[in-house]
């Protein structure tokens, strides 16, 4: 009994020391953000959020493009990605032939562990000609004299740009939306599912009212690991954004990202403030994944108490 209980105290503190180290390591980061980005925060104040121009020479910066090719370039991602991979692990778990379900999940996982530049690669040299000899012409007549989509898709098809950067990161989170929502799927107990049947529900009717309901918490969580690999992504957007500090009415046109950005003149600045900025630039990208996970959270919490858990 007495050497359980100390290899059971030794477990217990060994478990608390990793989980305050985790908790150390992030608000060392939190610091180190903080600390570096103080020179361009006293020096432009929140007009650092608010202003497009990012100027080195001039010494005169703005976030305003990057964090909006950072939130346009993850919501489109998501808005390709979600669907297209709930669609798949809802075949996966409940249509997929015996024989099919493993080719296609381990397809799935295959796609998951690209690097990410190689995706770069493909969205400069293959998907980026596609758009621009084929699809951005097709989409800038299709929506010409269209209220709001004709601004949307206008423009010179250049091939690179807001939208061929979302297309790429909806293809690198699809496998881990995929991956996650089918695990979850195939957590739901098969009594539930067989005693909908009984009641003459179609397939369509139990994934609506059975399986989602049941795994909710995980799709959602599945939803936020993609967003934030959306969020944070950097290699592939840099090939395929055309990294212009600028905020364009067309999703055809160049672009930049938090991440981008940093990538490409980080090591080019010569400057405290030029440096000073830069770190701001990750402040923000931090901030703005603690508020994306902080609402998923809350999210889930609001959905919990509606269903009375």
């Amino acid at each position: 009994m007495a050497r359980n209980s100390l290899k059971d105290s030794f477990a217990r503190y060994l478990t608390k020391s990793a989980a305050v180290l985790v908790l150390l390591l992030l608000g060392g980061v939190i610091f180190a953000l903080i600390e570096g980005s103080l020179p361009a925060i006293k020096q432009y104040g929140f007009g650092f959020i608010t202003t497009e121009r990012w100027n080195p020479v001039t010494e005169i910066f703005g976030a305003k493009a990057p964090i909006y090719g950072t939130v346009v370039t993850s919501l489109i991602a998501m808005l390709i990605a979600v669907p297209v991979g709930i669609g798949i692990a809802v075949f996966i778990t409940e249509l997929c032939p015996r024989w099919l379900k493993q080719p296609i999940s381990t397809a799935i996982e295959l796609l998951a562990g690209i690097p990410s530049i190689i995706y770069g690669i493909w969205g400069l040299f293959i998907l980026a000609p596609l758009l621009q000899r084929y699809i951005q012409p097709a989409l800038i007549a299709t929506f010409e004299g269209v209220p709001v989509l004709e601004g949307l898709f206008s423009g010179p098809p250049y091939g690179i740009g807001i939208l061929t950067a979302g297309l790429i990161l909806s293809i690198m989170v699809l496998p881990f939306i995929t991956s996650i929502t089918r695990d979850v799927f195939e957590t739901v107990p098969p009594m539930l599912k067989e005693s909908a049947y009984g009641l003459g529900c179609t397939t369509w009717e139990v994934v609506r009212h059975v399986v989602l309901p049941y795994t909710r918490t995980g799709v959602i969580g599945g939803m936020m690991l993609g967003l934030g690999r959306a969020l944070g992504e950097t290699m592939a957007v840099t090939f395929v954004i055309g990294n212009a500090h600028k905020i364009g009415s067309s999703l055809l046109a160049p672009g930049t990202t938090i991440s981008a950005s940093i990538a490409n003149e980080f090591t080019e600045a010569d400057g405290e403030l030029y440096t000073s900025s830069l770190i701001a630039l990750g402040l923000i990208l931090f901030v703005i994944t603690f508020i994306v996970l902080a609402a998923a959270r809350l999210m889930l919490l609001r959905l919990d108490k509606k269903a009375g858990k």
